[in-house]
């Protein structure tokens, strides 16, 4: 499985950003896909993450803010992100889990200042 992101960039505070994340490859029984995210000098910590039947896992931090959307058929994750903060800046990987793998894709830097 390969995962590859896109979107990310500078906003400024209460702005808006969108990230995508393609899965590509072997991808036949994939269950779970997500964002995680590692803030500079802080460790990889849950963003959203959403299964194939649509449940998903907020962290507390971007709830209401983040939403999570996922098309099966394309094997694409989107992530709308509103009312960035500064403390959203953080590189954002696309996460996967196939059977009992995980895949991660390259990160995507968001970076939310004036």
């Amino acid at each position: 499985v390969q995962l590859q992101a896109f979107g990310g960039g500078l906003v400024q505070p209460g702005g808006s950003l969108k990230l995508s994340c393609a899965a590509s490859g072997d991808i036949f029984g994939i269950s779970v896909m997500g964002w995680y995210r590692q803030a500079p000098g802080k460790q990889r910590e849950l963003a959203v993450i959403i299964t194939s039947s649509g449940i998903t896992n907020y962290a507390a931090s971007v709830k209401g803010r983040f939403t999570i959307s996922r098309d099966n058929a394309k094997n694409t994750v989107y992530l709308q992100m509103n009312s960035l903060k500064p403390e959203d800046t953080a590189v954002y990987y696309c996460y996967a889990v196939q059977f009992r793998d995980s895949y991660w894709g390259q990160g995507t830097l968001v970076t939310v200042s004036s």
